[in-house]
């Protein structure tokens, strides 16, 4: 398969990356990124655009392709709700109505986040955005399409996060990560990069995963 994927210099997108670098089910890999990811590997071609708004100048870029991981995102701290919709919900709208066009037969997936709203109309402010946000994947038509909503995930083969709190946490945690690694509520990077794989080689009945679901889905073909 030949995959697109968007966040790789974040935790989940950077490990999403190095699954299917080693998966011999993937034969190449696209990262659309707004800054370099400064890897190279035979699988692998790297595209650096900054508006994901306006994506015409790349369309050429993004034909034939089986998958999208679109793992790009940010936290909702400080941000009014117009502008985080603005670059969770618009530009994800963008990319996937362009990558549909494309490609129809495409599986898609989208990583949202545990407490995602899919009602759209409760009290927390991201998750009523994330929720639209995965609705109108699921609208989009198609072949299928995923969201991914990781809780607690455990960084692995050298992932980090790209928040300084969130890797102190890690840090002083690491001691106990192989007992949380058996917690059915607790993934790992990689689990979540090769659930991502497994839901494009063996389709799934539910299409919004949970830890437990991913944790299910990245051992179960395995």
């Amino acid at each position: 398969m030949k995959v697109i994927i968007t966040g790789s210099t974040g935790m989940v997108g950077k490990a999403v990356l190095l699954e299917c670098l080693e998966s011999n089910a993937v034969e190449s890999v696209l990262v659309v990124n707004r800054h370099s990811i400064h890897m190279n590997h035979p699988k692998l071609k790297e595209i650096i655009h900054k508006d994901f708004l306006n994506i015409e100048t790349i369309k050429d870029d993004l034909k034939g392709y089986d998958a999208c991981f679109f793992c790009m995102g940010i936290s909702a701290v400080g941000l009014s709700e117009e502008k985080y919709s603005k670059i969770t919900y618009s530009m994800t709208e963008n990319f996937a109505k362009t990558l549909h066009a494309l490609n129809p037969n495409m599986v898609f997936n989208y990583v949202s986040g545990t407490g995602t709203d899919s009602s759209e109309k409760g009290r927390i402010m991201w998750a009523r955005v994330k929720g639209k946000t995965e609705n109108m994947i699921f609208k989009q038509g198609f072949k299928d399409a995923y969201a991914f909503r990781p809780g607690f995930i455990l960084p692995e083969k050298g992932v980090k996060s790209r928040t300084k709190l969130y890797n102190f946490f890690y840090i002083i945690s690491r001691p106990f990560f192989p007992l949380l690694k058996k917690s059915k509520s607790v993934t790992t990077s990689s689990k979540v990069g090769k659930a991502m794989i497994h839901s494009v080689l063996y389709s799934q009945d539910l299409k919004i995963l949970e830890n437990p679901d991913i944790n299910r889905l990245a051992t179960q073909y395995s």
